[in-house]
Formats: C-alpha cells, sequence, structure tokens
C-alpha cells in the first residue's frame, strides 16, 4: 500500500511538471510575441548589417537601375520633342546662308534695283498690255455668266450651252495665248501674270458650268419649283450674330454671286460659300504686312543671288563640262528652293488669306501637310488644296463615273497638270522646249520609284530631294534655251 501511494506521488509530480513546464512554454511563447509586438512599433534604427540583410530579403526590384527601353532617336522609342535639333538646324542654315550672302555681297556687290524690278513688268512706261488683257477676261465672265441664265430659263437647250461653254473656255485658253505671242511690247513676267489670270478663270468657269448644271439636272429631277431669292445674301442682325440667307437655284444667277465667286480664293464654285461673321483687321493687316515683305524678299533674293548663279551657269552649258554643270545646279538648287518655300509661305498663307478675310470667305484650306509627304501623290494633292479639289470634283471623278480605271484617270489629271505647267512658262518665254511638261510627267515613274522601294522619313526625303533638285533643273534649261535663242543670235 505504502509502494503504491508513493507511485502514485511520483506520477502526480510528473504530471504536475509537465503540465507546468508546457504552461511556462506557453507563457514564454506570449512574452515574446507581446515583445516583438513592442519591438516593431518602436523606432526602428537599422545598422549596415541589417540594411543589407533588408535589401537581400526585399528583392532586386528595389534598387535595380535598369529596365527596357530604347534610344531616344530611336523610332520606336516614341520621343518626338525635337526642338533642340530643329532650333539647331535652323541656326545652322541662318549661319550658312549668312556666310553665302556674305560671299555674294563682297563677289558682286549689291545688285538689288528697284527700277530693273519695274522693267520686268512694264517694256514702255506708256503701254500696259498684261493689265489691259486682265481687264478684257470681263468679256468671258460675262459670257459665262449670260450663258447660264439662258439654260437656267430654257432659251437655250443643253447642248447648245455646252457647245458655246466650249467655245468660251477654249478662247480663254487661245486668245490671250495668241496676244502674247504676237505683242512685243508685253515683257515675260507680265505675261505670266495675264496667263495665270486667265487659266485660274478657266477652272473656274468651268466648276460654274459644272455646278449649274448639275442643279438642273437635280431640279429636272425633283420636278420642284424653287423660289428666288438674293444671290450674295443681304446680312441682317439676328440677336447679335449674322446670318445670311440660303441660295438656291436659279436664284444664284446674279453679277453680284458671279463676281463674288470670281475673286475668292477658290477654283470649285458652290451656291452658298462658307462665311465668317466678321472681318478681323489684326489678321488682315498681319497678312498685308506679310505680303509685302516676303514680295520684297523674294525680288531681291533673286536679284542679288538667283540671277548671277544661272549667268554663270551660261558657260558651262556651252562647253558641256558635266562636273561645272552638276556644281552650278546644286548651287542654284538653293536660293531656287529657298525663293520657292517662301512663295508657298506668300501666296498660299498670306496672300490667300488675306483675299478670303477681305471677302469674309470661310475655307481656309488652302494646303495640308505637305512637307511630311513620303510619296509623290501625296505631295501634289496636299500642298496646293484649290487646284486639288478641282481636279478630284470636275475631272477625277467624272473620268470614274464614265467607267475610266483609278489609273488611267491619275495619269490623265497628271497630263492636264503637264499642259498647264507647260502652258504658263512656253507661252510667255515664246519658246516650245516642253522642259516642263516633261518634268510633270517624270513625276509618274518617280511616284512609282519611291512609293515601290521607299517608305517612312526615305520616302520623305527622296520628296524633298525631287522639290530640291527638279526645279532647278528645269528652270537652267529654258534659261539656257532663252539665252542662246535671244542673245547668241542677237550676237551672231
Amino acid at each position: 500500500m505504502g509502494d503504491r501511494s508513493e507511485k502514485g506521488l511520483v506520477k502526480l509530480k510528473r504530471r504536475s511538471t509537465i503540465s507546468g513546464d508546457a504552461a511556462g512554454a506557453h507563457q514564454k511563447t506570449l512574452s515574446g510575441q507581446v515583445k516583438e509586438k513592442e519591438q516593431s512599433q518602436r523606432p526602428r534604427h537599422d545598422t549596415p548589417a541589417n540594411k543589407h540583410k533588408n535589401h537581400r530579403d526585399a528583392g532586386d526590384h528595389d534598387f535595380c537601375c535598369h529596365k527596357l527601353q530604347e534610344s531616344l532617336l530611336s523610332s520606336d522609342s516614341g520621343y518626338s520633342n525635337y526642338r533642340g535639333i530643329l532650333n539647331w538646324c535652323v541656326v545652322m542654315l541662318v549661319l550658312s546662308n549668312a556666310r553665302l550672302v556674305l560671299e555674294n555681297l563682297i563677289k558682286y556687290g549689291v545688285l538689288v534695283d528697284p527700277i530693273q524690278i519695274i522693267s520686268l513688268f512694264l517694256k514702255d512706261p506708256y503701254s500696259w498690255p498684261a493689265p489691259c488683257l486682265i481687264i478684257v477676261s470681263n468679256v468671258f465672265i460675262m459670257a459665262a455668266f449670260y450663258i447660264e441664265r439662258k439654260l437656267s430659263v430654257g432659251i437655250i437647250s443643253e447642248g447648245t450651252g455646252t457647245f458655246l461653254h466650249c467655245i468660251n473656255l477654249a478662247a480663254l485658253l487661245f486668245v490671250p495665248a495668241g496676244t502674247v505671242l504676237s505683242l512685243t511690247s508685253i515683257t515675260p513676267v507680265g505675261s505670266v501674270l495675264a496667263l495665270s489670270v486667265f487659266t485660274i478663270l478657266f477652272l473656274k468657269l468651268y466648276s460654274y458650268r459644272d455646278v449649274n448644271k448639275w442643279c438642273r439636272e437635280i431640279r429636272q429631277a425633283k420636278a420642284r419649283t424653287l423660289s428666288r431669292s438674293q444671290s450674295c445674301p443681304s446680312v441682317h442682325k439676328a440677336n447679335g450674330p449674322t446670318e445670311y440667307t440660303h441660295v438656291s437655284y436659279p436664284a444664284n444667277l446674279t453679277h453680284r454671286d458671279m463676281y463674288y465667286f470670281i475673286f475668292v480664293p477658290t477654283l470649285c464654285y458652290d451656291l452658298n460659300f462658307p462665311r465668317s461673321r466678321r472681318i478681323r483687321k489684326r489678321f488682315l493687316l498681319r497678312r498685308l504686312l506679310e505680303m509685302v515683305f516676303l514680295m520684297q524678299l523674294m525680288l531681291g533674293l533673286m536679284q542679288q543671288w538667283m540671277v548671277p548663279t544661272i549667268q554663270n551657269s551660261m558657260k558651262p552649258f556651252q562647253d558641256m563640262d558635266f562636273s561645272r554643270i552638276v556644281e552650278r545646279l546644286l548651287k542654284l538648287a538653293v536660293p531656287n528652293h529657298f525663293i520657292w518655300l517662301i512663295f508657298f509661305y506668300w501666296y498660299f498663307h498670306s496672300s490667300m488669306n488675306f483675299v478670303a478675310e477681305l471677302m469674309r470667305f470661310g475655307d481656309r484650306e488652302f494646303y495640308r501637310d505637305w512637307w511630311n509627304s513620303e510619296t509623290i501623290p501625296y505631295f501634289w494633292s496636299n500642298w496646293n488644296i484649290p487646284v486639288h479639289k478641282w481636279c478630284l470634283r470636275h475631272f477625277y471623278k467624272p473620268m470614274l463615273v464614265k467607267g475610266v480605271n483609278k489609273l488611267s484617270a491619275q495619269l490623265a489629271v497628271f497630263f492636264l497638270s503637264a499642259f498647264f505647267h507647260e502652258y504658263l512658262v512656253s507661252v510667255p518665254l515664246k519658246m516650245f522646249r516642253f522642259w516642263a511638261f516633261l518634268g510633270m510627267m517624270a513625276q509618274i515613274p518617280l511616284a512609282y520609284l519611291v512609293g515601290r522601294f521607299l517608305r517612312g522619313n526615305y520616302g520623305n526625303a527622296a520628296v524633298w530631294m525631287s522639290l530640291i533638285i527638279g526645279q532647278p533643273i528645269a528652270v537652267l534649261m529654258y534659261v539656257h534655251d532663252y539665252y542662246v535663242l535671244h542673245y547668241e543670235s542677237t550676237a551672231a
């Protein structure tokens, strides 16, 4: 009995010891967690060893200094802010041209002569053949106007009207050309101005005839009576902003409407042109100052820079010195292209915006971003929007409607453009060499080559090269032939 009781006491002690140890361990665990919690809440002071350990535990991405990215000058980088490079190009361009200007002044002196500029337009101060020829153009304008009036009331048939319009349009091209070729008192520059006016009138009156014909066809199809209203609607105030009366055919057939179309900077006729609400005087003044300044700049650059280069190019052409010809060509390319860029801004931005603001003409899209052209067709369809719209509306699309395929229609558009380029050069110079015509037709194979083999920046560079090099070639060809025809024959 005693042994059993002792054994029971031993077991009880063991159980109590084991349970006590477990309770103590549990208590230590709880106290350790409390201490860790307290330590985590206290401000922590990391030693270098702790920092290294923390970086190692956190991972490489916390201190990595590299990532997947492209260089800024790579096209895949998406970077587009090259303003500093553009400024550098402008500074280099100014410095290089300043050197050329100084070299030109040292070599030739000051060649700018206002009296010589006047002589480009007039040979005889008492004879003004080019302005008189432009005044005569009103006869053709009124002829087209009265033909449309007779057609609107049914006095003449559509066939007769078409025949009369064809005669009037043909006379617009051949009468001034014959006058220029027959008169000795008209200068080449005056001839270019007069023929340019007649060419613009030809395109305008062609559009005028087409649009009125379409209106008659619509009227006949709908068979309804149109109320008559004013052509160039009178402006009246209605709660502040100006409003215009909508014009319907044949109410547009008035003298005021006709001459409004003649003077606005567009070649495509509409019955209702978009109109601006008011004339912005500051905008008008800025455009006028640009026109005056840039015109003087162009004429000065021609006299001081371009003419001496052309004169020095005659000897290499006569000797057929190919290396010297190429050198003269490259030297002429810089002033020629610079003057061409100034002319583009002067004509398509300053002058056309000036006229549009004066006439309150609302459509000011005279050009698009042709400088970004990556193909030749893109350039020709974006640098002169009025001509592009006319070709598309009155020439290209009608040919497609008649069943002509797109390639043939495009070739026809280039052929028409080549004809007018040659018309505006050969007739004033009174010699027919077809360099301008061939230059325009050469755009067709060039467009194929650029579109087929070049893309992106390379295509854009090819377009710029064709503009910079192509024009001086044509200029040298015409100047050489003109010199040989008029000066060498006189000397002989």
